[in-house]
């Protein structure tokens, strides 16, 4: 009784994290908002219904959390922006003066997530 208790407690603590933090990315430039509210959503299904309904209801921001859970999509519109967040932040990373090694890693890292989010399906 007390661990199911505790684990609500984490799942909703994501879950309002998340959500914060997707509430943060509308203000801020490069900061997604989606991929924060789609884990806010599956969080919330594991400890807070409520708030994953509300989610799912969402006029602006549900249908594209209903299209990853139903087909795994995501709109062009989000693969060519999150492309150019990506592009942008390698080009301040090479001009930074960071170490060699983040200079090719984050790059790296990024263009990995870049292939396997334009080998999601549009619809």
């Amino acid at each position: 009784m007390i661990r199911r208790a505790a684990a609500r407690v984490l799942w909703r603590l994501l879950a309002v994290l998340c959500v914060a933090l997707g509430l943060i990315g509308v203000v801020v430039p490069g900061l997604p908002t989606v991929p924060f509210l789609l884990v806010a959503a599956w969080a919330g299904g594991r400890g807070w219904p409520q708030l994953e309904a509300w989610l799912l209801a969402h006029p602006r921001h549900g249908p594209h959390i209903r299209r990853w859970r139903d087909h795994r999509a995501v709109p062009r519109r989000a693969k060519w922006a999150a492309s150019a967040t990506m592009l942008f932040s390698t080009a301040l990373i090479a001009a930074s003066g960071a170490p060699w090694w983040v200079k090719l890693g984050v790059p790296a890292m990024m263009a990995t997530v870049a292939v396997w989010l334009w080998t999601r399906p549009e619809q």
